[in-house]
């Protein structure tokens, strides 16, 4: 995305057909539109302190440009503008929308120059990135990351494969915990993952398959995933009860309108998408 004036038609646009959708930009393109914009102070809101505050330049205006992303991405999804979103934080840093009729879920990922936000409106979401090129020591992560049943198939690799793999991995397991809300303080060999023969990404015993998961490469320099869980739908409501619920709201109709009432007189959810 070039810059807080869009395009946004396409993410309003996936938005609509998978619930979902996942924007990618870097914080140059953005820097000078962020802070040439006379309503800044009015967009970060709550976050305004945090970043007048930040001790370094670059990261104060990392930080401030990682916001507005994530608010107009959020504000395309829900095609209201951007200063009307009250952008909050739960225990643990994740972001959410605050005082909105609508259940929308945030995530925003941030490594080198580049800025990830998915937005959902139909369950969790969770995004990660890393350069594709960051070393990842196999020894150590072996311990701290691996279920053994990873560590075996990641050790028959070439090594020359693991490295990619084991990255991967990584931002998966980053993006499903920002999904869950937890984080870092989630152990990550607490959990696993499978690959299917056309090397799709599967939650270890998630046999409903409520969960969803995307990588990608972007900008041919970053490894970015996205976790999602999908929204549950409503039970159908019985016939019966259907058919109860018609004739209360006729017969509440017809008191509205001064007719007879009968005996009983009674008165009803992503960019991106992939994640």
């Amino acid at each position: 995305m070039p810059g807080p004036q869009g395009p946004w038609e396409p993410v309003q646009d996936r938005v609509e057909q998978t619930g979902r959708a996942v924007v990618h930009t870097t914080w140059g393109q953005w820097l000078t539109p962020a802070l040439l914009d006379p309503a800044l102070r009015t967009l970060l809101g709550r976050d305004w302190p945090r970043y007048r505050q930040h001790p370094e330049a670059a990261g104060r205006l990392a930080f401030a440009v990682s916001r507005l992303v994530l608010k107009h991405t959020a504000a395309a999804a829900l095609q209201v503008p951007a200063d009307r979103l009250d952008l909050a934080y739960r225990l643990g840093g994740r972001p959410l929308l605050r005082g909105l009729d609508t259940d929308v879920h945030v995530s925003l990922a941030h490594t080198g120059e580049l800025i990830t936000v998915a937005v959902s409106r139909d369950g969790p979401v969770g995004v990660d990135a890393e350069p594709v090129d960051r070393p990842v020591p196999w020894p150590a992560l072996r311990e701290q990351m691996c279920t053994p049943q990873e560590a075996e198939r990641l050790a028959a690799l070439p090594e020359s494969e693991r490295a990619g793999r084991l990255l991967r991995l990584w931002t998966l397991k980053e993006a499903y915990t920002k999904a869950l809300g937890q984080g870092l303080r989630r152990r990550f060999t607490a959990f696993g993952f499978t690959f299917d023969a056309e090397d799709g990404a599967a939650l270890d015993g998630d046999e409903h398959g409520a969960w969803s998961f995307a990588t990608h490469v972007v900008q041919d320099r970053f490894l970015v995933s996205e976790a999602h869980r999908h929204q549950p739908k409503p039970e159908p409501e019985p016939k019966q009860e259907g058919q109860r619920r018609r004739q209360a709201h006729a017969q509440g109709q017809g008191h509205a309108q001064g007719q007879p009432q009968g005996p009983q007189g009674q008165g009803p959810w992503s960019v991106s998408g992939g994640r």
